[in-house]
């Protein structure tokens, strides 16, 4: 067996370099790697190399017992499973102690979304200083395109093509794709780029490439994009909570509602198969199920 010194930082070289994740993703992964081993460091188990399946199924009923959701522990278990078949497959382990883990049921919860009015009250709310300008033009590509929030943070002026009107992303996964921007979008982008961009920098010379900047100038955060879009729901008086994950919700429930189909869904998101995309299309069946029984006489 190899020396795993240490395993958790060649598990996240591996993350960044062969599996192309999002930086976003490669942080929970270690994170939740740390935690397991954290916990294994408890139990007097000092190279999680040498955890066993008794060791995992622990950490399991203790994730369970300490109250987490189904969720919460499917994800931490993933990453669990996902360090073991890689500390597997690079001989830091005689045998994966994760291989016969059974995930917890989760709960299909309900997709939560904007309706289209919603979405244009939220859209018509910034105003035309520099911060509006770069403000409307976050939530315009947010819904134009469904992108993650993590891809909109790290993308870059030059993924940007306003003459022909996409945005090149490469998402989670490291595969790129090419996402057309639509009219309003696109618009809302020139403006910022020529004019609310250079105001931002206030003068400020810089090597940062970042599409989107804050007031320092600098690239903007997860954070500061999770904050804007919050406080503008609140000032539209949006009264539930409102995360990009939502505005990227409402992406996807809109354009199947307006006939898009799941490949093409797919695509655009940046998901690597149809399943993620299978929960949008229930929200459209409900609605037109909704129609229906309010308005056949028979239903």
């Amino acid at each position: 067996m190899k020396e795993s010194s240490p395993p958790c930082e060649h598990f996240k070289e591996y993350l960044c370099a062969a599996k192309k994740l999002a930086a976003a993703s490669v942080a929970a992964y270690v994170r939740d790697v740390g935690e397991f081993a954290a916990f294994l460091a408890e139990r007097g188990i000092l190279a999680p190399g040498d955890a066993v399946q008794a060791d995992v199924a622990a950490y399991l009923l203790h994730l369970k017992h300490d109250g987490r959701s189904a969720a919460t522990v499917s994800r931490k278990m993933a990453s669990i499973r996902a360090f073991y078949r890689y500390m597997f497959a690079e001989g830091h382990c005689r045998e994966n102690p994760a291989t016969e883990m059974k995930l917890p049921r989760i709960a299909r919860k309900d997709i939560e979304y904007l309706s289209l009015e919603e979405v244009e009250t939220l859209l018509d709310k910034p105003n035309d200083s520099a911060k509006g300008v770069r403000d409307r033009a976050i939530l315009e590509l947010l819904y134009a395109t469904g992108l993650r929030v993590s891809e909109a943070v790290e993308a870059d002026l030059e993924h940007v093509n306003l003459r022909m009107g996409f945005i090149t992303c490469t998402g989670e996964h490291g595969k790129a794709r090419i996402i057309p921007l639509g009219r309003f979008a696109r618009a809302a982008l020139e403006t910022y780029i020529f004019e609310g961009r250079a105001k931002l920098l206030r003068g400020k010379l810089t090597k940062d490439k970042a599409l989107f900047l804050n007031y320092s100038g600098d690239r903007m955060t997860r954070q500061g994009m999770w904050k804007l879009i919050r406080e503008y729901a609140a000032a539209v008086g949006i009264e539930r909570k409102i995360t990009p994950q939502i505005l990227r919700n409402s992406f996807a429930v809109h354009m199947i509602q307006n006939g898009a189909d799941l490949k093409s869904l797919q695509e655009l998101m940046g998901y690597e198969g149809p399943t993620a995309t299978q929960i949008y299309l229930s929200v459209s069946k409900n609605r037109i199920k909704n129609v229906y029984d309010s308005a056949h006489p028979r239903a």
